[in-house]
């Protein structure tokens, strides 16, 4: 279990261009992890637009958000395309991330054995060290983004 307080596991993931990402790419940052479970699923969309519509204040407080998801790097890029994401959705195809981060959901839509991720938030400030972690009770309750952006801007 990561913890508050915690270093903040390493991961390196695939971007919507399918480049490489890592979380060391952003050190010296505050970072904002949102992980969730699948691209084009009504509470995620609510989710990423949320998000995107924080972005400003995100922006000020110097912090990026990351959205994480199993979903493929194409399914990624037509995500962040239809709703014009200004940050990075990175694809966790092996569940590096999703695992490292405690963030795994199993059985999606009562699908015995699939593996994605639950929706969780967690905010690494600029040292690497996890300030703030939000785990949903199920995956279609949504978090506080007030309490993300408040977060985030007092680091």
């Amino acid at each position: 279990m990561v913890n508050i307080g915690d270093t903040a596991p390493a991961f390196t993931l695939r971007a919507t261009d399918k480049r490489e990402v890592s979380l060391s790419d952003y050190a010296g940052k505050t970072v904002i992890l949102a992980f969730y479970p699948g691209a084009f699923t009504g509470v995620c969309d609510k989710e990423m637009c949320a998000f995107q519509d924080n972005m400003a204040a995100l922006n000020d407080a110097d912090a990026v958000v990351l959205g994480i998801s199993v979903d493929s790097p194409w399914a990624n890029a037509e995500f962040a395309r239809k709703y014009n994401l200004e940050f990075e959705l990175l694809s966790d195809l092996d569940r590096e991330a999703v695992n490292a981060y405690d963030a795994a959901f199993v059985g999606l839509g009562g699908i015995d054995g699939y593996v994605c991720a639950n929706r969780v938030v967690v905010i690494i400030d600029k040292s690497g060290t996890v300030q703030y972690r939000w785990v949903a009770e199920n995956p279609g309750v949504e978090p506080d983004y007030a309490e993300v952006v408040s977060t985030a801007a007092g680091l």
